[in-house]
């Protein structure tokens, strides 16, 4: 946990190539109710880092309850409709055949 008491989280994953600037696109503009559904679920701090086609994101979740809140971030409409169209552009890191979209990195090292 950092000072504030937050976890922090880190995720790789990749854009399609030829889907970059599409994810690039949707990003600079993310519906305000994605937003307020991670804010109300005990997310905040949320950045997407690209470097040509690998995304790599970081959050920190405040909440009790990180399984159930992601539930609830992923059973959000306006959550779901943003999915359909980002997840999609996306792809396993690594070239990877199975396993979650995003891959969940440890933290190695933090500074606040």
């Amino acid at each position: 946990m950092s000072s504030t008491g937050a976890k922090r989280f880190g995720f790789a994953y990749e854009v399609r190539p030829e889907a970059r600037e599409e994810y690039l696109r949707l990003h600079r503009e993310v519906w305000p109710g994605v937003e307020a559904a991670l804010r109300e679920h005990g997310v905040r701090d949320f950045s997407i880092f690209i470097l040509g086609d690998t995304l790599f994101a970081t959050y920190e979740f405040t909440g009790d309850d990180y399984e159930a809140a992601m539930a609830r971030i992923d059973a959000d409409p306006e959550s779901l409709r943003w999915a359909e169209l980002v997840q999609p552009l996306q792809t396993r890191f690594g070239g990877a055949d199975e396993g979650p979209l995003w891959r969940e990195m440890e933290l190695a090292w933090h500074m606040d």
